[in-house]
């Protein structure tokens, strides 16, 4: 199934890297977004992003819809994608959306994939592929964490991701498998100490990581959970603010709080741990996946750890549904993509670039 036009919604950090390089992957990408961006090497539209009407004429002329806008505007746009049987891709973290989604999927012709980013996305790629390789896992344990690489401050964080995204995954419930059981418990708890190349770390429990991988391996893995990586100190401080300031009632604020006093940086880090614990050929086995990844250099600019992560992984999977590496229509679960087949696209090989600052 050819995709040949390609319209990208939202074109912050993420969105306008997605249009890099699908251009560079040789679609034909046209941007859209609130405001006017000339920099951008493809077509770029001014238009109101709330105006549901004003983005179906515009979809109806592409064959594949990327959207890099905030979650709340992706239902409706799911929704008209299906409609006109225009393939759907986003990078949401919300459960509700996704679960929305999933119920829109049962009658679609087209494909409807969202959750295509870090985490969930890339992540539940890595986790499925770790899983693959053992007979009976009692574990699969995925951990992921954007941070700056010189911290400042108690925090020790810089907000380079959507403010509005971070509060969610820090308030909202978080899915897990614990004992074989499916289960909904509090973000921000079950904190743990990590070690990546040297440095210390902590993770902790925090929303929509996962995807769909609870309902994919409920009776498979004995115990499946997501979390945040950290540096040692931050969660207290968040709880704090969130639960004894009562920050909680009022995120909208506390988001604006937080991208005041921790902007973003340039020189960022992303780092994933990933780790199954199982029985091959009888044996108990631990394996691993753990990599850090720093900004790069695309075409003479540099881009954040965060933004290349995000966006290599959604135009990585458009190349597999242009290419026909993954189901040419309905719901596409991310931890069903083969990280092979991924790895081997032409963004997928950019998480081959060896780490440098």
């Amino acid at each position: 199934m050819a995709i040949q036009s390609i319209l990208v919604l939202g074109l912050g950090k993420v969105g306008s890297l997605v249009g890099v390089l699908l251009k560079k992957t040789g679609f034909q990408v046209t941007g859209a977004a609130r405001s006017e961006r000339t920099d951008l090497p493809f077509d770029t539209k001014t238009i109101d992003v709330s105006d549901i009407h004003q983005m179906v004429d515009l979809m109806r002329r592409h064959d594949c819809v990327v959207s890099c806008l905030p979650y709340h505007f992706n239902l409706d746009i799911a929704k008209q994608a299906c409609r006109n049987k225009i393939h759907y891709f986003d990078l949401t973290e919300d459960v509700p959306t996704t679960k929305a989604i999933i119920k829109l999927s049962r009658s679609a012709t087209s494909i409807l994939a969202p959750q295509c980013g870090l985490a969930p996305g890339f992540i539940a790629i890595i986790g499925a592929s770790l899983v693959e390789k053992f007979d009976t896992v009692r574990s699969l344990k995925l951990r992921v964490g954007a941070l700056p690489q010189h911290p400042t401050g108690l925090l020790g964080y810089a907000f380079n991701w959507s403010p509005e995204g971070v509060v969610n995954e820090y308030l909202n419930e978080c899915e897990v498998i614990e004992g074989g059981v499916h289960k909904w418990i509090s973000p921000m708890e079950w904190v743990e100490k990590l070690v990546i190349d040297g440095i210390p770390l902590e993770a902790f429990t925090t929303s929509g990581g996962l995807g769909t991988m609870c309902d994919t391996y409920l009776g498979v893995i004995d115990n499946l959970d997501y979390k945040s990586i950290r540096y040692p100190g931050h969660v207290k401080l968040m709880n704090f603010l969130f639960h004894e300031l009562l920050m909680r009632e009022n995120r909208k604020l506390a988001g604006e709080i937080l991208t005041h006093a921790k902007p973003p940086v340039k020189k960022d880090v992303v780092y994933i741990h990933a780790s199954v614990e199982g029985w091959q050929s009888k044996q108990l086995v631990r394996d691993e996946f753990v990599e850090a990844y720093y900004p790069i250099e695309i075409d003479g600019k540099s881009w954040s750890a965060i933004s290349w992560t995000t966006a290599a992984s959604v135009c990585a999977i458009v190349e597999m549904a242009h290419n026909g590496s993954i189901a040419d229509k309905g719901f596409i679960k991310q931890e069903m993509i083969s990280l092979e087949d991924f790895l081997k696209t032409v963004n997928g090989r950019l998480y081959h670039t060896e780490p440098h600052e």
